[in-house]
């Protein structure tokens, strides 16, 4: 063994590897927000392998809702404001005398 401690499943600034959901993206999102509306559909239907208490069932698929929700939100705010920066660079001041 080396005493040299290990930087594995870090990044540049030390912190540890983030959420699974963290890195999913705009399509990923999309794939949450129908996997939660198909959840609460089966829910909704009773079709077999839900629970007895169909409130817990609609709770889950609200989370899953919830997270594909933030998640589609949060990367189309952030491929808005990249565009808006590199659009910036592209108009030309007005010339001041």
């Amino acid at each position: 063994m080396t005493d040299k401690p290990t930087d594995a499943g870090t990044d540049e600034h030390g912190y540890g590897a983030g959420p699974w959901w963290t890195e999913l993206g705009t399509v990923g999102a999309v794939g949450l927000i129908v996997l939660g509306g198909v959840a609460a559909a089966w829910v909704f239907l009773g079709l077999p392998g839900f629970e007895e208490n169909p409130a817990s069932g609609y709770y889950q698929a609200a989370k899953v809702l919830a997270v594909g929700t933030v998640l589609a939100g949060s990367a189309l705010l952030s491929r808005r404001r990249n565009r808006d920066r590199a659009t910036e660079g592209d108009v030309d001041e007005p010339e001041r005398a």
